[in-house]
């Protein structure tokens, strides 16, 4: 099974351990507006777009707000089947690609919600997948860096996410980098540089 296939059964499974109302990282999305947005991602095209289309959010947040009052186990069992047999979710190798940092990242997001959360113990698959989808969305995810960036695994693999003066090297494990590049406070970083920058670089808005 997949990196991707893993974190979305992992997630189902505890979105149906902690119920609709648990707090996730995503603002003030509880666990059911996580779920309604997962579901309306990989089902609903029409309405998706408005995720990066900000004329097309409205009609996405009331598309996403039908889906979240659905009774949970029926909202849950929609994430948990994924795509539809047409999306172009299951095209060979897209949902590799394209959810294996989404589900990853938002399990998290409901994992490290509530006090005393701890990583989970290293796993040398489920880094080295995260490691590669790192050096593929670094730069992305850090272009608005008024500083360089480099990011580094605490056995030294590094990768270049932002060319600049004043560098600033962020270190730690491959799916802690990850988070902290999609912007979640909740990340166990080191950061090394100058002081000034690593302000500059706690102050970005970081992610898509």
């Amino acid at each position: 099974m997949s990196l991707a296939k893993d974190e979305r059964a992992q997630l189902c499974d505890l979105f149906a351990e902690v119920g609709p109302d648990a707090p996730t990282l995503c603002g003030d999305w509880k666990t059911r507006d996580l779920a309604a947005h997962l579901v309306v991602r990989e089902r609903r095209p029409d309405a998706a777009g408005g995720i990066l289309i900000k004329p097309l959010a409205g009609y996405l947040d009331r598309v996403q707000d039908s889906y979240a009052a659905k009774p949970w186990p029926e909202l849950v069992d929609l994430v948990r089947s994924g795509p539809p047999l047409l999306s172009v979710y299951n095209l060979p190798g897209l949902d590799d690609l394209l959810n294996t940092t989404e589900y990853y990242v938002h399990h998290e997001d409901v994992r490290r919600a509530v006090p005393g959360w701890q990583p989970r113990p290293a796993d040398k698959r489920r880094d080295a997948v995260l490691w590669a989808a790192l050096v593929r969305a670094g730069k992305l995810m850090f272009r608005k860096s008024p500083v360089g960036i480099v990011l580094r695994t605490p056995t030294g693999k590094d990768v270049t996410a932002k060319r600049g003066a004043n560098t600033v090297t962020v270190t730690g494990a491959p799916g802690e980098l990850l988070l902290y590049a999609f912007g979640r406070s909740e990340s166990i970083v080191d950061f090394e540089g100058d002081q000034a920058a690593i302000s500059r670089v706690h102050g970005l808005d970081r992610g898509l």
